[in-house]
């Protein structure tokens, strides 16, 4: 496939298109949508066979039988990420913000802490917070545009009251792969304070040449109290088919987990099961491959046309399709840059502070689109911002 394709996505229920005149007023005529993340290309060849196949088959009953989509994700897990994952540790979730939202669920009570390590993906707080549990930021500190975390100053905001503490990894917005020794303090914090570890790692297979994902399961001494998060969905642009991981090692942990997911009647989406399973194959690989090459390309673009326009400075990603830019460098305040960018520039892009402290001063961009709206953003934000040149 070409990634160049522009495909019309408006009209078809997209909630990045159809939705940004309603959440951003970017008006959908000659907006452009570079907020929630999925990707506007076609997913690999086979996923749509998958579908295709099953329509075809024509008959949509009760889903049984999972021996194949759990050798696929064994499969891929090995192959991809070095990570060994026994059959009987995979659960299937309705995406992951419902995988996140069950842990929350399973692992705490009404009234606990969960810990953030901010800025980070807004819909951890969410769910959080939806569910009487409180949420403690821990703000990452940004060194000379790359975030780091600092567990001398964690250390200091617990109270006990904290049981569980999630991880981005990658982190989304900032896109930064964390180190062996950045996860091996991680898994510290958590025992330290006696935290059920949750790593939310949906963006792993997007890493770009030079850096390499390791699995928070490849820490020693952390399985007791760890539980894997995982996906096709945004690897391969299938969000819709809302169908995610939780992969846990612990007996107990698992137990509990069991527990709730019992309680609640949850099951899978067949037709998640059989595109999962399609994507997690050599062919799936390939087409990984070659979307990184493509986005490694909008990113060198786009970091380089934000770096021409006086005040503006984008965190280099290690991973995701997930542009961080900062604005505080244009020495305006939050709502006229942003105003900027949605009514002059017409760019929906997600605002800063629904990541959490840390947040103000930016804004995120997907870049996960053909090159020229890539481009065509870039145009807009140098129009948006000439007075600045």
């Amino acid at each position: 496939m070409s990634f160049d394709e522009i495909i019309d996505r408006r009209g078809t229920h997209s909630m990045k298109w159809d939705m940004m005149e309603t959440i951003y007023n970017v008006p959908a005529g000659d907006g452009l949508p570079m907020w929630v993340a999925d990707m506007d290309f076609r997913p690999p060849r086979c996923v749509s066979d998958a579908v295709r196949a099953m329509a075809d088959h024509g008959i949509y009953g009760y889903h049984g039988d999972n021996r194949a989509y759990h050798d696929a994700i064994r499969w891929w897990m090995q192959t991809r990420h070095g990570w060994q994952v026994a059959e009987n540790w995979i659960f299937t979730t309705h995406g992951l913000v419902n995988g996140t939202a069950l842990c929350v669920d399973a692992f705490t009570a009404p009234g606990d802490g969960v810990v953030l390590f901010t800025p980070v993906y807004h819909a951890f707080a969410r769910v959080i917070r939806a569910a009487g549990r409180t949420v403690v930021e821990c703000p990452l500190i940004n060194r000379d545009g790359r975030y780091e975390m600092d567990f001398a100053a964690y250390d200091t905001r617990m109270t006990g009251k904290e049981r569980m503490v999630i991880l981005c990894s990658p982190h989304n917005p900032g896109g930064r792969v964390w180190t062996r020794a950045e996860l091996e303090a991680v898994a510290a914090f958590a025992r330290r304070h006696d935290l059920v570890l949750v790593s939310d790692e949906i963006h792993h297979d997007l890493v770009y040449p030079g850096h390499t994902h390791l699995p928070v399961a490849a820490i020693d001494g952390i399985a007791d109290r760890l539980v894997m998060l995982t996906a096709t969905t945004k690897t391969f642009n299938i969000a819709g088919c809302h169908t995610g991981n939780v992969i846990i090692a612990d007996d107990a942990l698992r137990a509990r987990f069991t527990a709730r997911m019992g309680a609640m009647g949850m099951s899978a989406n067949s037709f998640g099961i059989a595109m999962a399973t399609a994507a997690y194959s050599p062919e799936g690989a390939q087409w990984v491959e070659a979307l990184m090459g493509y986005l490694q390309g909008n990113r060198q673009i786009f970091d380089a046309g934000i770096s021409g326009i006086p005040g503006l400075r984008s965190m280099a990603l290690e991973a995701t399709y997930l542009a961080w830019v900062d604005f505080s460098g244009t020495g305006m305040e939050r709502a006229e840059f942003t105003r900027r960018v949605e009514r002059t520039a017409r760019i929906a892009a997600n605002h800063g502070p629904s990541f959490g402290t840390g947040g103000e001063d930016w804004l995120r961009f997907n870049l996960a689109t053909p090159r020229a709206n890539v481009e065509d953003a870039l145009r807009r934000l140098q129009e948006a911002f000439a007075d600045l040149q």
